[in-house]
C-alpha cells in the first residue's frame, strides 16, 4: 500500500508539474520600452492585453533614457518593442542599430509611406500618431498674415518677437530638417540666422511655456506642437482659458508645401525575444481602436487615414494641408541641422 501511495503521489506530482510548464509556455509576454509617458496610453495597453492575452512588461523613460538603456544591454536586452517620440529620435536609434526590419503587410497597408522608415530591406519603424508644428501669436500685437509661414519667423518685421524652446530639441531638429529639404542648405541657414535675430529671449522651456510667453507678452510669436495647444484648448483652468483668449494660431505654409508634421512611432527591437508578440502589438497600434486612443487621449491625429475621432480641440483646429515630405528624410538631416544651429548661435 505504501508503494502504491508513493506511485500515486509521483503521478500526481508529474501531472501538476506538466500543467505548470504548459501554463508557463502559454503565458505570452511583451517587453515594451516606451518614451511615451502619457497616462491615457494605459487604457490602450490594457485593451491589447484583454484582446490578445499578451501581458505587457513596460519600462518607461525619456527617449534618451531608452536609447542609453538599450546600448548598455546590447544583445542581452529583453526589449521587444521600442516606442519613441519624434522622427529625429527614431532615425537616430535606427542608425545606431537598435531596430530590425519588419515587413508587416498590415503596417505597410495602413501606415502611409511618408510616415514610416523606408530603408532597403524593409521599414524599421512606423509612425502611429502625428502632431503639427504650429505657430502661435499674440492677437493684440501680431497680424496673422505676418506669421503664416515658417519663413516669416525670420522676417525683420518680427524682430524681438519670437520665442522657442532649444534649437537642439528633436521637435526643432526635425522641423529644420524638413526646411533643409525644401529650401536647401544656404537658404535654411540664412533663415535660422534670421530667426535668432528675431528672438525676444534666449530659448528655454517647453512648448507650453512658449504658448504662455506669447500670451503674456514675454514674446509675441512662438512655435509649438499641436497637442500642447490642444491641451490648453480643452482645459477649464482659469489661467489656461485666459491664455487661450489672448493667442491665435496658424497652420504654416498652407500656400506652399504645407504644415510640418512629426510623429510618435515604434519599432521591433534588434534583439527581440518575442518577435511574434512584438509584431502583433505594433499592428495593434495601427488598428482603428488604438488610433482613436491616440487622438482622444493625447490630442494627436491618427496616422491611419480615414479614422473618425471626436476630439473637440482637434475639431476646432480644423483641416489643413500637410507637408507630404517623408518624415524619415527630415529626421535623417539632424546632424547637418545641428551644425547649422551651432554656427548661427541657435542654442
Amino acid at each position: 500500500m505504501a508503494h502504491l501511495t508513493f506511485t500515486l503521489r509521483s503521478i500526481v506530482a508529474t501531472l501538476l508539474a506538466g500543467a505548470s510548464l504548459a501554463a508557463t509556455a502559454q503565458d505570452k509576454v511583451l517587453n515594451l520600452y516606451s518614451a511615451r509617458h502619457y497616462q491615457t496610453d494605459e487604457a490602450l495597453y490594457a485593451n491589447f492585453t484583454k484582446a490578445t492575452g499578451i501581458k505587457i512588461n513596460r519600462i518607461d523613460a525619456d527617449d534618451a533614457g531608452v536609447i542609453t538603456r538599450l546600448k548598455a544591454e546590447g544583445a542581452a536586452s529583453p526589449a521587444d518593442v521600442i516606442l519613441l517620440v519624434d522622427a529625429a529620435r527614431l532615425t537616430k536609434a535606427e542608425a545606431e542599430g537598435m531596430f530590425q526590419p519588419l515587413n508587416s503587410p498590415v503596417l505597410l497597408q495602413r501606415i502611409p509611406a511618408h510616415l514610416r522608415d523606408n530603408t532597403s530591406g524593409g521599414p524599421q519603424w512606423f509612425g502611429f500618431s502625428t502632431r503639427a508644428r504650429l505657430i502661435v501669436y499674440n492677437k493684440a500685437t501680431v497680424q496673422r498674415a505676418d506669421v503664416d509661414s515658417y519663413q516669416k519667423l525670420a522676417d525683420p518685421k518680427n524682430k524681438g518677437k519670437v520665442c522657442t524652446r532649444s534649437g537642439s530639441h528633436p521637435y526643432n531638429l526635425t522641423l529644420v530638417g524638413a526646411m533643409l529639404q525644401h529650401l536647401g542648405a544656404p537658404a535654411t541657414e540664412a533663415w535660422l540666422k534670421g530667426v535668432v535675430d528675431n528672438m525676444a529671449r534666449a530659448p528655454k522651456g517647453g512648448d507650453t511655456d512658449q504658448i504662455k510667453a506669447a500670451a503674456t507678452g514675454e514674446c509675441q510669436i512662438a512655435l509649438t506642437n499641436s497637442y500642447y495647444l490642444a491641451r490648453l484648448m480643452r482645459s477649464t483652468k482659469p489661467e489656461d482659458v485666459e491664455t487661450m483668449s489672448k493667442i491665435g494660431f496658424v497652420f504654416p505654409n498652407q500656400d506652399s508645401w504645407g504644415t510640418h508634421i512629426n510623429i510618435s512611432g515604434g519599432a521591433m527591437a534588434k534583439h527581440a525575444k518575442n518577435p511574434a508578440e512584438a509584431q502583433k502589438f505594433l499592428e495593434y497600434l495601427a488598428s482603428d481602436e488604438a488610433q482613436v486612443y491616440f487622438a482622444d487621449g493625447n490630442n494627436e491625429w491618427p496616422a491611419v487615414a480615414g479614422i473618425k475621432v471626436k476630439n473637440p480641440a482637434l475639431e476646432a483646429m480644423g483641416t489643413f494641408k500637410v507637408d507630404a515630405l517623408p518624415i524619415a528624410q527630415a529626421g535623417a538631416n539632424q546632424t547637418q541641422v545641428q551644425q547649422m544651429l551651432d554656427r548661427v548661435g541657435f542654442k
